[in-house]
């Protein structure tokens, strides 16, 4: 027959373990929540980045639409403008159906000059390694493309770029044609570099060669994968332009663009090409 101290050891030590049983349970249940959050927090910076790359470079149907995997500024900067004001001008509505007609020398030296209000921004062209953008550029600023538009994003937080192209000034407008990705195998995107923006969406694989008139400039080594063609350099005074605009910070996210600004006032006053 069971004593009372025997029947209260008993009691005792179940209800010890039934504590140990909670404590384990509880600890799993943790274990399983962390590691939910965990997930899901993965996947938002995942998606985060991926819309921060192509958000400022969507386009629908004739109109691009430049986001290049970027998040708005977290703290806007109030730094003051750097730059000058633009010089009288509007800037050109004249879009094409097609692209032109490649006749580009690929063997010879191109140099676009972006004469802007915060300085002078030369690019070498790698018209051999991109000959179709070099060629649709050489067309475009011919024509006066570019001349009084505006850099209308700068991003500062992901990748770190600068970028311009858009006469509309919002991110959406383009020359009316598309022209096809090049130069991506092993593409890199270091300070320097000159890309193209693009709808390419990584996740369903869609919007490849729809790059339009639309670039960016990279101030900042960035993490961007191969997908956007890099068609130029630019050169070292042009690097100290780019830092005067980048240090100025960005703008609050537009809340109907979605782009972060530049603080500084950056407008293309005239863009040519010379050979050499």
């Amino acid at each position: 027959m069971v004593s009372q101290e025997q029947r209260r050891r008993q009691l005792a030590r179940e209800k010890f373990l039934r504590q140990q049983q909670r404590r384990t349970d509880a600890r799993r249940k943790a274990r399983i929540r962390n590691s939910v959050i965990a997930s899901v927090l993965g996947v938002i910076v995942v998606l985060s980045v991926t819309v921060f790359l192509t958000k400022p470079f969507e386009d629908d149907g004739k109109k691009e639409n430049a986001n290049a995997e970027v998040s708005p500024s977290a703290t806007p900067s109030k730094a003051p403008d750097p730059c000058e004001k633009p010089a009288p001008g509007k800037v050109k509505s004249e879009t094409w159906k097609k692209e032109p007609a490649l006749t580009v020398d690929e063997s010879a030296k191109y140099t676009m000059k972006l004469d802007t209000t915060c300085g002078e921004i030369d690019v070498a062209l790698k018209a051999s390694a991109a000959p179709h953008t070099v060629n649709s550029f050489n067309f475009l600023l011919g024509k006066g493309y570019l001349d009084h538009s505006k850099c209308h994003r700068l991003t500062d937080q992901g990748i770190y770029v600068l970028q311009c192209g858009d006469p509309q000034g919002t991110g959406m407008g383009g020359p009316g044609y598309t022209i096809p990705d090049e130069n991506l195998k092993g593409g890199t995107y270091p300070a320097g570099t000159v890309a193209m923006a693009n709808q390419y969406n990584a996740q369903t694989k869609q919007g490849r060669n729809s790059g339009g008139s639309q670039f960016f400039l990279v101030y900042q080594d960035s993490q961007l994968p191969p997908d956007y063609t890099p068609f130029g350099t630019v050169s070292e005074a042009g690097m100290k332009v780019l830092k005067k605009i980048a240090d100025a910070g960005a703008q609050a996210p537009d809340p109907q663009t979605g782009n972060t600004a530049p603080n500084a006032t950056v407008v293309i006053n005239k863009a040519t090409i010379t050979k050499s």
